[in-house]
């Protein structure tokens, strides 16, 4: 199941993300360019460890993990969080934890046929 996500991706949609950096704290300038980022998400596998890297002109991050494995993440708003990344229904469910605080990021793939 995981090497289905293994490539380079494009963002489709992001779904409440305006409202959800507002609920982190982040400013409204700073919300404003993160709004129009374009972002390229590269999955690769290594054995058992997983790395997302995610680009634009505006940052870049990488994360590297093992499924069910919580690990440390500095966040693209520099966030110190703890991690966990599960499948689930075909989906990739992250979930950040940090100051009583909690996220879940869903990432599905959309493949479009040509």
């Amino acid at each position: 199941m995981c090497d289905a996500f293994v490539g380079t991706w494009k963002l489709v949609s992001s779904e409440n993300f305006d409202d959800y950096m507002k609920e982190v704290g982040v400013d409204f300038a700073a919300r404003n360019v993160a709004g129009l980022v374009k972002l390229t998400v590269s999955i690769s596998i290594d054995g058992k460890t997983m790395t997302i890297r995610t680009e634009s002109s505006f940052q870049n991050t990488k994360v590297s993990f093992k499924l069910g494995e919580e690990f440390d993440e500095t966040t693209a708003d520099n966030q110190k969080v703890k991690s966990t990344i599960t499948l689930e229904n075909g989906s990739m469910i992250q979930v950040q934890k940090w100051l009583g605080k909690e996220t879940k990021i869903k990432r599905k793939l959309w493949v479009k046929k040509w």
